[in-house]
This record gives structure tokens, sequence and C-alpha cells, in this order.
């Protein structure tokens, strides 16, 4: 049994759902988004509730029973209240920029890094050192995220680098004479 995929998905107020087949279409203030399951599981919307059961017990419909009704759930979430990622940067002169749609990093090599931000994202630098990366899909939020942080991710000797608000980063002894 899933214990994920046992829990019905409530709507938030101000979030409309609708059920045709296997796709479920969510749509909220921050805007719509839409979910296709495959054949493994039903999904029925009652009143203000969207539940998920799997058809039949083979594994694979155990497998897509709790995933799709995470999607469903994020779907949800991301239409009413939105995913945020917030990145910090350490290092001396290690600093970041947003200028119109690209955010403008100097991390230490020759040149500045340019990071076009694709669609249905948002990215804000508040401060030099800080980025925040919003939207309403929580796969695209983390991978736009990772894809910053790959440009120089934080190194164990100094902690220099992009990290992720809160990461620990494992730190090491250096050489000793």
């Amino acid at each position: 049994m899933s214990r994920i995929g046992k829990k019905p998905v409530e709507l938030p107020s101000g979030v409309s759902a609708s059920v045709s087949g296997q796709t479920v279409e969510v749509k909220g203030p921050k805007g719509t988004r839409s979910f296709t399951a495959t054949d493994d599981v039903t999904i029925t919307l009652e009143g203000n509730v969207i539940t998920v059961k799997p058809r039949g017990t083979s594994k694979r419909a155990r497998q897509q029973w709790g995933m799709a009704r995470s999607m469903v759930e994020n779907l949800a979430v991301g239409v009413s209240t939105g995913f945020k990622k917030e990145l910090e940067i350490q290092g001396v002169g290690y600093r970041a920029a947003m200028t119109g749609n690209v955010l403008k990093l100097s991390l230490g090599y020759s040149h500045e890094v340019n990071f076009d931000v694709p669609a249905g994202v948002t990215v804000t630098a508040p401060k030099q050192t800080e980025i925040v990366v919003e939207g309403i899909d929580q796969q695209l939020v983390g991978q736009v995220a990772a894809n910053i942080r790959e440009w120089r991710q934080p190194e164990p000797y100094k902690g220099k680098g992009i990290r992720y608000k809160g990461e620990f980063v494992f730190r090491k002894e250096g050489k000793k004479k």
C-alpha cells in the first residue's frame, strides 16, 4: 500500500481543478498547470478533493499511484503559492546581478558567466551574494537552481562557490608541513 497515494489532495482556496480521462488541469492565482497520468491509476475529482487510486495490484500500478498523487499535489501547490529555491554565493569577489533576462555571475573565472533565464521561472538577485529562483513548476525551479549552482559548486577546503541556502558543506583540513 502506498502511504502517499492513500492521502487525498485537498485543493487550497482559490484553486480549481478539472479531470478529463487521465489529465488533471489545475488553475490558480499564479497560473495553470496540467499533468497526464499513466493508465495504471484512476484520478477522480469530488468537490474540492482529488483522489488517486491504482488500477490493479501490479508493481508498476503501485509505483505510479504515489507518484501521480505527488504530481497532482505539486500542481495545486505550484498554482497557489509557487516554489522557491534560494542560493548563496560565498567567495571573495563572487557576485551575481540580474540585467534584463540574464543572470550575470562573477565566479572567479577570467570572464563573466551569463546565464539565460528560461521562460516560466523568475530569477532575482536581492543582494550580490544571493540568488532567488521562483516559479510554479517545481521540477523547472529545481533544475534552474541546479544549473546555476553547477557553474561553481562549493569546494571543501575554503567553502567557496554557490550553495543552496542552509546547505552544509563538509570542510576538509588543508595540507600540513
